[in-house]
């Protein structure tokens, strides 16, 4: 008996169907169809190699064999990632139950009350600590989300920056290299012109409109970022802030300091390194821009029995609606992710946050002690976690 047989009966057309559809089309057969839909010059004239198929168990055995191949090492990569412990609790309850198996936000609000739940959850830990008024139910990735940034601030100039097309945005060179390829690609569909340096030498000329920086550095210096803030905006230019969620809690919150736009990813809220992703990034702004952020919001509301209900709210900035003309056509959420990320929080709690910041904080202070005993230099004046490090040939070899 054949095992395997549940694709063959369960999934594709059957033979019956494919001669309605055949004669649907006018062909007699697959061959003809092939005959007259693809050309003879690009068709493969020989039959692919390709290994005899497995069943499903005789494929479990062969990844896990792969598997065990592996060799486990410490990560060291930085530049917005980093190893994170996922509670066995959020990875049981949600990661692996199907019933949260999807990225996306649900269409069918009324019916989703939990996921909505989950999803404020997220948007309420995002403005807690980015200092912000309003926060979305995620976005793709940190990168994407300072595009939307760059795009959100293009949008909303002042009424004389329009009139006098002031196309200039500023990127500090210590924002992380996968974010500044981004920004570069977002930037000439908008015809926003670029301009990449250091915030130190910033000269806050009218003919820029925004700014975004890097909050601590790509390099892990944490500096204060309030004078140039302040600076900016006394020269109508609106500020963005790429901020590592982890950071804040113990770092002064970028709301509070005058940011217009903070965003960055949640990754360090539990979710695996993943290759890269997926992990959800957040988007945090002001309430006078509520309708040119991008992505879902979830908003409180009261249903027809006066009781407290969650929705979308303002959809009509979403291409769901808005097609062409929505606030962002690159705004795909991450949802399980978000989910996932707001539940850690909630499972450590604001003291758990602390003291996860404060002893990843310590490590590193601790290994720059320990460096400076060996002969190298660090050289940021202030930092989180991450250090820079300067070695002569002598220490190194030692």
């Amino acid at each position: 008996m054949n095992t395997n047989a549940f694709a063959l009966r369960h999934i594709g057309p059957r033979k019956s169907d494919h001669a309605t559809m055949l004669n649907t089309i006018g062909v007699d057969s697959l061959e003809q169809l092939i005959d007259e839909t693809i050309p003879d010059n690009i068709r493969l004239k020989k039959e692919l190699d390709l290994d005899p198929a497995m069943s499903e168990q005789e494929y479990l055995d062969h990844i896990n064999a792969l598997s065990l191949k592996n060799k486990v090492f410490k990560s060291y990569i930085g530049l917005g990632y980093h190893p994170s412990n996922l509670p066995a609790v959020i990875q049981r309850n949600i990661l692996e139950n199907p019933g949260w198996y999807t990225a996306y936000t649900p269409y069918q609000a009324e019916i989703a009350q939990g996921r909505l739940e989950a999803l404020l959850n997220f948007q309420t830990v995002i403005t807690d600590l980015t200092g912000m008024e309003l926060a979305n139910a995620s976005l793709l990735d940190e990168s994407t989300a300072a595009a939307e940034a760059m795009a959100l601030l293009f949008a909303v100039r002042e009424r004389e920056q329009k009139k006098n097309d002031v196309l200039k945005f500023f990127v500090s060179e210590q924002m992380l290299p996968q974010t500044i390829s981004v920004l570069k690609t977002r930037a000439i569909p908008l015809g926003i012109e670029l301009e990449i340096g250091n915030t130190d030498e910033f000269n806050f000329s009218k003919s820029f409109f925004g700014a975004i920086l890097q909050y601590p550095g790509k390099h892990g210096e944490s500096k204060d970022v309030s004078g140039f803030i302040t600076k900016a905006n006394q020269s109508q230019i609106k500020v963005a802030v790429a901020a590592d969620i982890l950071s804040l809690v113990l770092l002064e919150a970028p709301g509070n300091i005058g940011a217009d736009v903070v965003v960055g990813t949640t990754q360090r809220f539990g979710i695996p390194m993943g290759y890269g992703g997926p992990h959800a990034a957040y988007f945090a702004t002001k309430e006078a821009y509520k309708r040119n952020i991008p992505g879902r919001i979830i908003g409180v509301t009261k249903d027809a029995n006066n009781n407290r209900a969650l929705r979308m709210a303002l959809q009509t900035r979403e291409q769901h609606i808005k097609r062409d003309r929505a606030t962002s056509n690159i705004c795909t959420a991450q949802v399980l992710l978000a989910v996932m990320a707001g539940m850690y929080a909630v499972y450590h709690g604001p003291e758990g946050l602390k003291y996860i910041a404060k002893k990843v904080h310590q490590s590193a202070t601790t290994l720059e002690r320990q460096l400076g005993k060996l002969g190298f230099e660090q050289l940021n004046s202030g930092y989180f976690d991450t250090l820079q490090i300067k070695a002569n040939a002598k220490s190194v070899q030692t």
